[in-house]
């Protein structure tokens, strides 16, 4: 067995979540207490970064906690790989303080004119880019009404934080759901935000008003979690991880997972981001299609269910999943050499990959990770059930530093 049966453990916090409660207490009166926050390389850089802009932030008793100051003018932030940094710090600042965003060679590649594009139409000076360095000059802010060309969070809490600071009543309407974490952090400080759902998708209205200090509880990262759940899966175990945000517009890795065959079950805890404890036991897998709207809930997720479908019977395919191609890496591209090298027939489309799986044993594959955290824990796991040696994995300390201890600890 590659991998002990009944595990029970829990994962780092949410990346997502702990960006911005750094970020939102910061921005707050008052002094955040945080739980949970997690201690990575990507979360390490918002920390730096508000500390720059004015705020305090000190560990006591396990909590970390963040008081607020009014931003001032930091000079240069050095992003590191942090996407969510960059584009969540450029809304943020539009209106409060100057900057000058800077980043790694990966993240210096990324795309950021889809959130230079509305913050322009607001009235920020965002001097530079379409790709980092940025300097962005704090300029008075005018309302705006806008939808979303593509499904991305980061955009949507970038024009979100701009409208804290401008003039009138700022709009983001959204078609396809997208993770929610801005939003319920937001209300939960007092911003004055409404949401109103239709037929025509999501639409958040902001208004200038500023935020109070709060108790901010970080769940256990779902996208973290998702190594395990799928080795859990393809090894026909079963495994638990406790304390998992099992906010619903993340949850799209999990209804894949019974989809391709698994049990899951999920016994809630509560929250204002939902936690759960959730297992998974895993069965003979089958191949899927995942597609459409289901994407934004599942896409840094992609990767490791790709493994899943290495090892499942019959075809998956992923489609309207173009946003992987402008991750830390292509990660279309990066899963199809990887998959290729393992001796699965897969292929790349724009949008995606088709696969047919049935991973067969053999020579160890050579996998290259491109420097992507996701991709070298997707192939690391992978290596629990045959022989494949990833070309690098420092990169894994962006977001979860102890995964290879814990790999070590289910068998491997």
């Amino acid at each position: 067995m590659p991998i002990r049966a009944d595990l029970r453990f829990s994962v780092p916090g949410d990346k997502s979540v702990s960006h911005r409660a750094l970020m939102f207490g910061a921005m707050a009166e008052g002094t955040t207490r945080i739980r949970g926050l997690l201690d990575a390389e990507d979360v390490g850089r918002t920390e730096r970064a508000v500390v720059q802009l004015g705020a305090r932030v000190a560990r006591v008793g396990g909590e970390v906690l963040v008081t607020g100051d009014p931003w001032h003018h930091a000079g240069r932030i050095d992003c590191g790989n942090s996407g969510t940094t960059a584009r969540l710090l450029l809304g943020a600042l539009a209106g409060r303080a100057g900057a000058v965003l800077v980043g790694d060679a990966s993240l210096s590649r990324r795309p950021m004119r889809r959130v230079l594009t509305p913050l322009a139409a607001m009235g920020a000076r965002c001097e530079g880019g379409p790709t980092l360095p940025i300097t962005v000059v704090a300029a008075p802010l005018r309302a705006g009404d806008f939808r979303a060309e593509v499904a991305s969070a980061q955009v949507k809490s970038a024009v979100l934080l701009a409208g804290l600071a401008a003039d009138g009543e700022t709009s983001w309407t959204e078609p396809t759901p997208t993770r929610d974490h801005t939003e319920r952090m937001l209300l939960g400080m007092g911003a004055p935000l409404l949401s109103v759902s239709g037929e025509g998708g999501t639409r958040l209205t902001v208004r200038r008003g500023g935020l109070s200090a709060g108790n901010l509880v970080v769940p256990g990262d779902i996208s973290s979690a998702a190594f395990w759940f799928v080795a859990a899966a393809i090894a026909g175990v079963s495994l638990t991880i406790e304390g998992v945000g099992v906010n619903p517009t993340r949850t799209g890795v999990l209804d894949v997972l019974r989809r391709m065959g698994a049990d899951v079950e999920i016994e809630p805890l509560g929250g204002v981001e939902p936690i759960a404890n959730v297992t998974v036991r895993g069965r003979g897998l089958r191949g899927v299609e995942i597609a459409g709207a289901e994407v934004p809930t599942l896409i840094d997720e992609l990767p490791i269910l790709a493994i899943a479908a290495a090892f499942a019977e019959g075809e998956t395919v992923v489609r309207d999943a173009a946003e992987l191609r402008v991750k830390e890496s292509d990660r279309v591209a990066a899963v199809v050499a990887g998959l290729r090298a393992m001796g699965v027939d897969a292929d790349a489309r724009p949008d995606g990959f088709v696969m047919r799986g049935g991973c067969e044993g053999g020579g160890a594959a050579i996998v290259e990770s491109h420097g992507d955290h996701r991709i070298a824990m997707a192939f690391s796991i992978a290596g629990l059930f045959r022989r494949v040696a990833v070309s690098e994995t420092a990169s894994i300390a962006t977001s979860y530093p102890d995964f290879l201890a814990r790999l070590a600890g289910v068998g491997a």
